[in-house]
């Protein structure tokens, strides 16, 4: 049995009597016990019957469950029927008339207008939603931060992080100017003292050099990409951990200086440190175990066909080597607001990844491209400049024959560090978001983010 009104199926008829809405055929009046219209009080005499005095029902009756609603005003004193049902609960408001459905001695609020929580949209309160099975629809979620307390699209992830750092711009921008001038300036050494080979780039632009010094070429110039990006990296995951604690005040609507950020991310730094060391290990490691049988193939005398089995392998663990990098992505956000372990922040990365893998990968995807394009805006133009400000002019620096001199690389390194203050906020809001996002889809951290902010009465909808 259920007596809810507007969860009864249509046709069914509820054990406690007729309910409003419920379907099937009503009581005749000349039933023995039943008043007739004439006997009841208040009610005008019956006018005279077409189809005798013994007949005072139709003999053809609607189906059940398909009664219409009345048309036109009720006699004075008497109860209207209730309204018909309509699919997922009471249906459509009936017209508005003098004593009808909401007028006096009707159903509708005083005033004789159907309110919003009325027939059609439910029995909610006030300003109810209609179109939730007849009841009224959940009431929005809470937002006292960035983004609201439910499960997130991707367009609410990227809008939180933007809204972060346009938010909290002093505190973002200055963790990121920071984790950019430190990453920038370890890049430019390296690329001055260590990386600047034009011996390897030369012959990547010699149409007779030899497949030995093109192997060489290459091999350097995949290092030096390799470390600069190794580096870059670590800025990135660095700036993800410090804006970590910047972004979980955010979504509860609370703000945190950069002070404040530093002392709570002080007591994981070195946590945080081996576990950038241990993911970079497992990422060489897989590109170093695909490559290896191409590279003893080619020190053994068969350079071609060693050559191209290390590029088949290295395309193989590069493939291996993403999988495991979107499963280990959320690990730094649970490493710092969790305060796990380095095994134990993987193991909760992998297991909030588990079933969601192409959808963090296409949303870390396109935020590091839209990240990228609005860095590049910046980046480009001080790269020309750099170029210009060479001894090769643009055109060198164009056809590969231009001195990456000190010149070029502090003024492109000067556009890089813009462009990271922009890309790391972007990167690290939206792991930070995923990772809450993730933790309100598996385990309900909007209850819990709720009563941190303070938002009253926050609990779970009905039939959730």
């Amino acid at each position: 049995m259920n007596d809810t009104p507007g969860w009864a199926s249509p046709g069914s008829a509820p054990s406690d009597g007729q309910q409003p809405g419920a379907s099937g055929p009503a009581e005749p009046a000349d039933r023995p016990g039943t008043a007739t219209p004439a006997e009841q009080p208040g009610a005008e005499p019956p006018g005279p019957d077409p189809q005798g005095p013994s007949s005072q029902w139709s003999k053809e009756q609607p189906p059940p469950g398909q009664w219409s609603a009345p048309t036109g005003p009720t006699a004075p004193g008497q109860t209207p029927p209730p309204p018909p049902p309509g699919p997922g609960g009471w249906g459509t408001p009936p017209p508005v008339g003098p004593g009808g459905y909401g007028g006096p001695g009707g159903y509708g609020p005083p005033g004789g207008q159907p309110g919003p929580g009325g027939w059609g949209g439910g029995y909610g309160p006030p300003g109810g939603y209609p179109g939730y099975g007849g009841w009224g629809g959940p009431p929005p979620a809470a937002k006292p931060g960035v983004i609201p307390l439910r499960p997130l699209g991707v367009g609410e992830i990227l809008d939180g992080a933007v809204s972060t750092m346009r938010a909290h711009w002093r505190t973002v921008l200055g963790i990121s100017l920071t984790v950019a001038v430190l990453t920038e300036i370890i890049v430019i050494l390296l690329q001055g003292l260590v990386l600047n080979d034009t011996a390897g780039s030369e012959a990547l632009n010699d149409p007779s050099a030899t497949l030995d010094e093109l192997t060489r070429a290459m091999g350097d110039a995949m290092l030096s990409s390799s470390v600069v990006f190794v580096i870059s990296l670590v800025g990135t995951v660095a700036a993800t951990a410090l804006l970590t604690t910047v972004t979980s005040r955010a979504v509860l609507g609370k703000s945190v200086t950069t002070g404040e950020a530093w002392r709570d991310a002080r007591p994981q730094v070195v946590k945080l440190l081996g576990l950038i060391l241990l993911l970079l290990l497992i990422t060489v490691g897989v590109v170093v175990v695909g490559a290896l049988p191409g590279i003893l193939l080619a020190v053994s005398g068969q350079t071609t066909g060693g050559v191209a089995l290390a590029v088949l392998g290295s395309l193989g663990a590069a493939v291996v080597a993403l999988w495991l990098g979107i499963r280990f992505s959320l690990a730094s956000p649970a490493l710092m607001l969790e305060k796990q372990s380095i095994t134990k922040s993987m193991s909760r990365s992998a297991k909030l990844v588990r079933g969601s893998w192409w959808r963090i990968f296409g949303i870390q995807l396109l935020a590091t491209i839209i990240a990228n394009i609005v860095a590049a805006i910046v980046v480009i133009p001080f790269t020309f400049l750099a170029a210009a400000s060479s001894g090769d002019g643009v055109g060198g620096f164009l056809n590969g024959t231009g001195d990456l001199g000190w010149t070029f690389l502090i003024i492109s390194g000067i556009g890089s560090v813009i462009g990271s203050m922009i890309t790391f906020p972007i990167t690290a809001g939206v792991a930070v978001l995923l990772y809450v996002d993730q933790r309100i889809r598996r385990e309900a951290l909007d209850l819990d983010l709720a009563r941190a902010a303070g938002v009253q009465g926050y609990g779970p909808t009905p039939g959730s």
